[in-house]
C-alpha cells in the first residue's frame, strides 16, 4: 500500500516512515501543509497520515479540502491536542481515525491495518489472475490455497501490476509505488525485481510483459 505522511516533526516523520516501509508500504513524506495540499490533489496514495499543526496550512484545512472534492481516502489525524472537543472537530471534518501524540508505533501500524482492511472491503478484496489469488488487505499471494513466499519489494511490484488491471505501469511509477515519490533509488533496481518476480511467476503461467518506454503488465499464459 502507498501512504502519504504529512508531519513537520522531522524525527517523528522519519520514525513513522521507517516503520511503515519495514511493513512493506511505500511512503511519501511531506513537512509543509501548503505543499502537501498541492501534492494530495494529484497523487495516487491509498491512505493519508496527517498532522494537524503544520506550517503553511493546517491539517484540518487540508482534510476539509479532501472531503470537499469527494476524496474517499482514509485519513489518520495526528495531534498533540488532548481535548476531546478537538478530536470531535477532526472526526467531523472527515477523519477516519485520530491519534494523540505521543503514541506507540505499534498502535499506528494497527490503525493503518484496520483502515486498509476497511478500504479493501469497500472494493474487490481478492484479485485473481490465472491460478493466483492476491488478497489486497492482507497483501498475500496464494496458489491453490498455499501462500507464496515472495519478498516484500517484489510483492509490492506485483501488487501495483495486478491492481492496474491490464494497464501498463511505467518503471518510474513502479519505483514510486515501492519506495515512495522522490526516493533516491535508481530505476534499474526495478529491472532486477522484475527479473526475479518473473522467475517466481513463470511456474504458474503468469508473465510480465514489457514494452520499451511504455512499461510492464501482467499476462496470464495458460499452458497449451
Amino acid at each position: 500500500m502507498r501512504i502519504t505522511l504529512v508531519e513537520d516533526n522531522i524525527g517523528l516523520s522519519k520514525g513513522i516512515a521507517y516503520r511503515l516501509q519495514d511493513a512493506g508500504h511505500a511512503v511519501d513524506v511531506l513537512h509543509d501543509g501548503a505543499e502537501a495540499s498541492q501534492f494530495l490533489a494529484t497523487d495516487m496514495s491509498d491512505l493519508i497520515i496527517l498532522d494537524i499543526n503544520l506550517p503553511g496550512k493546517d491539517g484540518l484545512e487540508i482534510l476539509r479540502e479532501l472531503r470537499a472534492r469527494d476524496d474517499p481516502r482514509p485519513v489518520v489525524l495526528l495531534t498533540a491536542r488532548t481535548d476531546i472537543k478537538d478530536r470531535v472537530i477532526g472526526l467531523d471534518a472527515g477523519a477516519d481515525d485520530y491519534l494523540v501524540k505521543p503514541f506507540e508505533m505499534d498502535e499506528l501500524e494497527a490503525r493503518v491495518r484496520a483502515l486498509s482492511r476497511r478500504r479493501a472491503d469497500k472494493s474487490r478484496q481478492v484479485r485473481n489472475i490465472g491460478p493466483l489469488q492476491f488478497d489486497v488487505a492482507a497483501r498475500q499471494l496464494t496458489a491453490a490455497d498455499m501462500a507464496l513466499d515472495i519478498p516484500r519489494r517484489e510483492l509490492s511490484i506485483f501488487e501495483c501490476l495486478i491492481l492496474a488491471e491490464g494497464r501498463r505501469i511505467t518503471k518510474p511509477a513502479l519505483l514510486d509505488h515501492v519506495y515512495g515519490t522522490g526516493a533516491d533509488v535508481e530505476e534499474r533496481v526495478i529491472e532486477v525485481y522484475i527479473s526475479r518476480l518473473r522467475s517466481r511467476l513463470k511456474p504458474h503461467g503468469i508473465e510480465i510483459n514489457s514494452a520499451r518506454g511504455l512499461g510492464y503488465q501482467l499476462q496470464n499464459k495458460p499452458a497449451p
